[in-house]
């Protein structure tokens, strides 16, 4: 899944469309159904994250694009030969020298710009944690507010807690920091908490700047790089999304 580092790329990406009229087109059945071909002629006003949500803006219209398991945005230079096919793409944003382009993904919907803050999906959404506002001790609070019978892991990924940890670095925070991911909330102490949120952010802010590298824990193969200890996989929470973690450092 596009995790909040994803998107804050994709962001950055789609800022230089930023202040350009937008030729805009729908190949799929999907695009088309969303309306977006209603934002033809519009100007990009601005491009908006929050967690794992994009949200392009042009004036009263707002495209929120969630990326699921699968999406991706595409930005390429005109005629440049994309990396799949046209009639795949939900939308295509065409300005002065590059386009902008949405395959697949859960969620692309065109609303009111005034509702993103009252939109039941994003105004549930916890503290982005790449955001420059992001206050760990802040976000302590919403953890310690939460079930303390929950185990750390499972409870990274909850979006209504903390926005924008996914399955990668919720493994490699907790790799990070020596803590195992299967402690509950409980047995965890403010500092142990607030050390794997700023693991965390540090981590996805370098993956911001530089791009994804090899990871420790995360589809680790072989003795942990660190202890030599196994690595150990299995699903985690009523999601069952996979946690990889060291037997030994994190125990």
């Amino acid at each position: 899944m596009a995790e909040g580092d994803t998107i804050l790329r994709a962001k950055h990406r789609l800022d230089a469309l930023v202040g350009q009229v937008m030729a805009v087109s729908a190949p799929s059945n999907r695009g088309k159904a969303t309306g977006v071909e209603r934002l033809d002629g519009a100007v990009l006003q601005g491009v908006n994250t929050h967690g794992k949500n994009l949200m392009l803006l042009f004036g009263e219209l707002a495209l929120h694009s969630h990326l699921g398991m699968s999406g991706s945005w595409h930005v390429y230079p005109h005629g440049a030969r994309w990396r799949r096919a046209r009639g795949s793409a939900w939308v295509v944003l065409s300005g002065e020298t590059h386009e902008a382009v949405q395959f697949g993904g859960p969620t692309l919907r065109l609303l009111p710009a005034r509702r993103l803050t009252l939109d039941p999906r994003l105004a549930r959404l916890g503290p982005d944690i790449l955001s420059p506002a992001f206050n760990a001790a802040q976000a302590r609070i919403q953890f310690r507010a939460a079930d303390q019978g929950r185990t750390l892991g499972e409870m990274l990924l909850d979006q209504h807690l903390v926005s924008g940890i996914g399955n990668i670095f919720k493994s490699e925070a907790c790799f990070a920091v020596r803590i195992d991911p299967w402690r509950v909330l409980a047995d965890l102490s403010d500092d142990e908490l607030e050390a794997v949120l700023l693991a965390a952010r540090e981590q996805m802010l370098d993956a911001v700047a530089n791009g994804r590298t090899a990871f420790s824990a995360y589809k680790h193969r072989g003795p942990c790089s660190r202890c030599g200890g196994r690595v150990l996989s299995r699903g985690q929470g009523d999601a069952n999304r996979t946690t990889w973690w060291c037997e030994r450092c994190q125990s």
